[in-house]
């Protein structure tokens, strides 16, 4: 079960960062996942004190870093009073072990770390169900090196995981927990399709996207509601779902669970009741921040998922660039005769051509500041009526009528 403690009822502990450069993995996408693992850090409490970064073809199978990197991690850590060090890829037992008897601090991985914040941010029942799930499913393989440090009950961040109490952690005891926790999600999602099917044929829209591009702030502006929005990563896990109004057709809105690099398959079939939201939706609207210097891979993020985890091929998509108030380019001088990169680019190219790439189905948004929201209102009217109108053939009549008189 997990604990009841918070986040924010720890101190803020110091902590350092550890990433490779690596053949498949150049230096400037290496500092953007550590940017992206600070980002990750922040939002579990942590203060960042610095970053450590090795160039290598892979990682090292006992300590991930080279001994001279690990030393001199050692060496700020002792100097600087680091209780933390996270490391931007998953860590073996192994590994672990040897590193934590070397520093003689916590020691977490990009995954840990992910499913700390998780245990924060469960509120419902059901995600919280699906967080302990994810949660022993990763502790299994880990097992040797998760039980022998009793002393992880000091608590802090990483420490939220399920209750540890003697030798009841034992393999055949985290199994039998996987299986009573796969059982409880059954039942849930067995509940939720019931749920689901008793909303009728209304139109359903579910809004995916990366996480912290402004799913939420979009859901509360759609759907006048008080959906939970805050500047950080996975401030929404539980799905929400609310009817909402446009003009004169009524339509489901659901706002989900944000995606992220790195996240492994075992997290993201925990989430599988979430995601069915996905999958039973008539229409996608991918939320994309703009403002945000690797969109694209963001954007390539979510459609792999999507593909692999929900099965959303054929659906009806509208991408939906957010945070255009934020957007900012580089013009470039007239005798820069340098490659042209992204942060060259200003907004009505890209709007040109992403609309040019998605048959115009793409809008360009700030739900901050309310801007464009009439037109993605249009929009989602003329994608839920054309399915409307298949499932209700006779409120032809009705629509032609409002049309008539909105003229």
């Amino acid at each position: 079960m997990i604990e009841k403690k918070s986040i924010s009822e720890y101190e803020s502990e110091k902590a350092v960062l550890v990433g490779l450069i690596t053949q498949t993995q150049g230096e400037a996408k290496a500092k953007e996942y550590l940017d992206e693992l600070a980002f990750l850090a922040e939002t579990a409490g942590a203060e960042n004190v610095k970053t450590f970064l090795q160039r290598a073809d892979f990682p090292n199978s006992r300590t991930y870093v080279g001994k001279g990197k690990l030393e001199e991690i050692k060496a700020f850590v002792e100097d600087n009073g680091v209780e933390l060090v996270i490391f931007d890829d998953d860590l073996s037992a192994k590994q672990v072990q040897n590193i934590e008897s070397e520093l003689k601090v916590k020691i977490l991985d990009r995954t840990n770390l992910i499913l700390d914040i998780f245990a924060k941010r469960a509120q419902t029942a059901t995600a919280r169900t699906q967080v302990e799930l994810a949660q022993y499913q990763y502790l299994l393989p880990r097992l040797t090196r998760m039980w022998t440090h009793l002393e992880r009950q000091r608590g802090g961040i990483g420490m939220r995981g399920p209750g540890e109490t003697q030798i009841e952690t034992d393999r055949r005891i985290i199994l039998d927990k996987i299986s009573r926790l796969k059982t409880e999600l059954k039942a849930i999602d067995r509940q939720k399709s019931i749920q689901r099917k008793n909303r009728g044929k209304l139109t359903r829209i579910a809004l995916v996207g990366y996480t912290n591009v402004g799913k939420s702030t979009l859901m509360n502006l759609l759907s006048k509601s008080d959906v939970f929005a805050e500047n950080k990563l996975f401030a929404t896990l539980d799905t929400t779902v609310r009817k909402v109004i446009i003009d004169n057709l009524p339509f489901l809105l659901t706002d989900t669970i944000g995606f992220i690099r790195k996240l492994p398959t075992h997290l993201v079939d925990s989430f599988k009741s979430t995601l069915d939201e996905v999958r039973d939706a008539d229409i996608l609207v991918h939320v994309v921040d703009i403002s945000h210097p690797q969109f694209e891979e963001q954007i390539e993020v979510v459609n792999k998922t999507l593909q692999e985890v929900c099965e959303s091929k054929d659906k009806p998509m509208i991408l939906v660039f957010n945070k255009i108030d934020a957007f900012t380019y580089k013009k470039k001088d007239d005798d820069d005769l340098t490659p042209r990169t992204r942060d060259n680019i200003p907004l009505e190219e890209l709007k040109s051509t992403w609309m040019a790439k998605m048959n115009d189905n793409c809008i360009f948004i700030s739900a901050k500041n309310k801007v464009n929201i009439e037109e993605l209102k249009s929009k989602l009217y003329e994608m839920a009526k054309e399915i409307h109108m298949k499932r209700f053939p006779y409120n032809d009549f009705l629509f032609q009528k409002y049309d008539d008189l909105q003229e």
